[in-house]
């Protein structure tokens, strides 16, 4: 079992299934400063904040993904930073670093925001090459490289007014070269970086005073992977806590719950239920994912 579980992992990690390189989550829209630059500086107040999230939680070594990030707005400047530090950690597999951004922000007389944003993007990918070598052998595709540093940039676009934010970004715009292997064989090709692109969006809808609800959705496209497609909807009691609910066009889904604990902090919650890949077992396929927030208010 446990060879199986690090061969799963390690293709899963290295794309060989079509995943995804980047780290998403199931608050996209809380924390959409990760996957679109140009929301730096956007929105209502600035803010902390720390997230975890574990997939695949009964299989050993399952991935895990630790990210701290904030968002602040410089109004004189009529521009807004932001910034997140990141740890992917999936069997023998591992990513970390860290990602600056900057938007300009043009204002409009009805409140609304037109922004472009640079993101850069600085990482290091680790492999234990040993305990792959244990399981597969000596295969020239796992590589003799056990460590290796990249920088990629990115940029984004986005509109955000009282009720309507619509955005589109990409992510890794340089598609850096990513090879871990040095030997002399001949390669027909060569690992790289590949481009990541986001769309998204959400509508606020008013129900009285103090109690909204927000649908949104979440687009990523990228080169020999599956599109997803992300939809979700919170309803929010102002100042107390939220419930929302989630699901893919591949049909997993999601349930998250968020509580202000004091004025200035609120924690979520996320349950996801994975039905695509199924082909693993049951009850592994879910993730747990938890976010906690700090709001810097007037």
């Amino acid at each position: 079992m446990k060879r199986i579980t690090i061969i799963i992992l390690f293709f899963a990690a290295t794309g060989k299934l079509s995943a995804q390189q980047l780290q998403t989550s199931a608050f996209y829209e809380l924390q959409g400063v990760i996957h679109n630059p140009s929301l730096a500086g956007v929105g209502e107040h600035d803010f902390i904040g720390a997230n975890y999230r574990t997939q695949w939680s009964s299989l050993d070594d399952a991935p895990k993904t630790v990210t701290v990030f904030g968002s602040f707005n410089l109004p004189k400047h009529k521009m807004g930073i932001s910034g997140n530090v990141f740890n992917d950690k999936t069997g023998p597999t591992s990513r970390t670093g860290i990602s600056l951004s900057v938007a300009k922000h043009i204002l409009f007389k009805d409140n609304s925001t037109l922004s472009l944003g640079i993101e850069n993007r600085f990482q290091q990918f680790s492999i234990n090459t040993a305990k792959l070598a244990e399981t597969l052998g000596n295969d020239p595709a796992i590589g003799n490289k056990n460590n290796s540093f990249k920088y990629d940039a990115g940029f984004g676009i986005s509109y955000t007014n009282d009720r309507l934010q619509l955005g589109a970004s990409v992510a890794q715009l340089l598609q850096t070269k990513q090879n871990n292997y040095t030997g002399s064989l001949v390669r027909n090709q060569e690992a790289r970086l590949y481009r990541h692109y986001y769309m998204h969006g959400s509508y606020k809808m008013n129900l009285d005073e103090t109690s909204t609800v927000t649908p949104s959705f979440l687009i990523i496209y990228l080169p020999n992977a599956t599109t997803e497609y992300n939809f979700a909807a919170k309803y929010r009691l102002e100042n107390v806590f939220s419930a929302s609910v989630g699901i893919s066009a591949t049909g997993n889904a999601n349930v998250g719950a968020g509580l202000n604990l004091t004025k200035n902090i609120v924690m979520d919650y996320a349950f996801n239920i994975y039905n695509n890949p199924s082909d693993i077992s049951n009850s592994y396929t879910n993730a747990h994912e938890f976010m906690l927030r700090y709001f810097f208010r007037n």
